[in-house]
């Protein structure tokens, strides 16, 4: 596999975005996450966007992070937040996720950025089982879906 920093606005990373919208589309019933999000946002120092592609050259996994600071959605100062982390279907279960999730964390602390946060959902339980295992814990629900009784929030300090 190889991972690659590529724009968000990528055609593989749109391609990979259509895809999990679909998947959030079926998991919960409605049109997918609908938070505001830009390629700028995803722009070094403020962020980055991660693809890992098979050894065809086939997109098959990405994420990203970007930079949040103290706002009215509930972020704090110095957070990353985690967003689009997806495997395609015939490629999880190979460790992939875990891989950028390190990338995105190792880069994020380097950018200077102290806690690393992230939303995802009840319907989501092979999420939540990466981030507890990876050392995230709840936390105090922030963001978009912050109000959404589905909605679950995680953070992991990143000293």
């Amino acid at each position: 596999m190889n991972i690659r920093r590529v724009p968000f606005d990528h055609p593989d990373a749109v391609k990979l975005n259509d895809q999990v919208q679909a998947e959030y589309a079926e998991r919960y019933g409605d049109e997918g996450d609908v938070t505001p999000l830009d390629a700028t946002m995803f722009e070094p120092p403020l962020g980055m966007y991660l693809i890992a592609y098979d050894e065809q050259d086939r997109p098959v996994a990405t994420g990203g992070w970007r930079t949040q600071d103290e706002n009215d959605e509930g972020y704090s100062d110095g957070d990353a937040e985690l967003k689009r982390m997806y495997v395609v279907p015939q490629a999880r279960g190979l460790g992939l996720a875990r891989r950028i999730l390190a990338a995105l964390e190792s880069d994020a602390r380097t950018a200077g950025r102290t806690r690393m946060v992230l939303e995802t959902g009840t319907e989501q339980p092979e999420a939540i089982a990466l981030y507890t295992s990876s050392g995230y814990e709840p936390c105090t629900k922030f963001g978009h879906y912050r109000d959404s009784p589905m909605s679950r929030c995680f953070a992991k300090p990143l000293h």
